[in-house]
């Protein structure tokens, strides 16, 4: 069986991106596709999801499963198509989450929000490396779970997105040790990566930085989604095989810089 050198996977692994029909996930699919390996994307968004299909098929085995992470029933369905597909899975990116961390004042904070967040961003990663575990057991695969800079630091008004990527940060160490020697289970803590954005009549619009939103970093730029995706292709490769229950923080350096005023 041939092996792409530079990711170290076989070119017949399977890898489960979830929210990769934008942004981070986007990219990290991309990247995974391009290095030649079988890429299920699974996103709400069927028609954005169809379409990248559509676009990405010449590049390589790259299909799409329309579910929502905070779904058990729909999770479940999902998993089950990607063993009839291939009959195993060896990777899987845990991208999927509600991308705005504001939820408005602490006392106007409804119960209902804060358990969607809780149940997109947690529980979906739960769900879905629930349900991945027995193929991946098989494959001595691995998950990467992308969380935030914000388990560790915070701006106002987003307490409940802090506690699910907080949460998603201690469930990666807690799952490394529960499937140690048959699973790796790594994390990444991305800061600020520019995303584009797409307008409510359908149009992307490209992240708007300065001189100043640069030049705070300590690696002198924001961040792009490739750093994000690089990463996840290095935590899933054998390369990193001596890896596992770690948090990786991917933010140019700023949280190692103090900032007074």
């Amino acid at each position: 069986m041939s092996v792409d050198q530079s990711a170290g996977l076989s070119l017949a692994s399977v890898i489960l991106v979830t929210g990769g029909v934008r942004g981070i996930g986007k990219s990290i699919a991309m990247t995974l596709l391009d290095a030649g390996h079988r890429v299920v994307i699974l996103d709400v968004l069927r028609d954005e999801g169809e379409r990248l299909i559509r676009t990405l098929a010449p590049r390589g085995d790259i299909r799409f499963i329309r579910a929502d992470v905070g779904n058990e029933e729909q999770v479940k369905k999902a998993l089950a198509r990607v063993r009839n597909w291939f009959g195993h899975l060896n990777g899987v990116v845990n991208n999927a989450g509600i991308s705005d961390p504001c939820s408005g004042p602490l006392e106007y904070l409804s119960l209902e929000d804060w358990q969607h967040y809780i149940n997109v961003n947690l529980t979906g990663t739960f769900l879905v490396c629930r349900e991945s575990v027995a193929m991946l057991r098989q494959s001595k695969g691995a998950i990467v779970n992308i969380a935030s800079t914000r388990w560790l630091q915070s701006e106002p008004q987003s307490e409940a997105y802090a506690a699910s990527k907080g949460g998603v940060v201690s469930m990666t160490h807690a799952m490394a040790v529960s499937l140690s020697g048959e699973v790796r289970v790594n994390c990444i803590s991305p800061g600020w990566i520019a995303v584009d954005t797409i307008s409510r009549d359908g149009q992307i619009e490209p992240a708007e930085l300065t001189e100043t939103c640069h030049s705070q970093h300590l690696a002198g730029r924001v961040g792009q989604t490739d750093d994000i995706a690089n990463m996840v292709k290095f935590l899933l490769s054998p390369k990193s095989g001596f890896i596992t229950g770690q948090n990786f923080v991917i933010d140019g350096g700023m949280t190692k810089k103090m900032i007074y005023l």
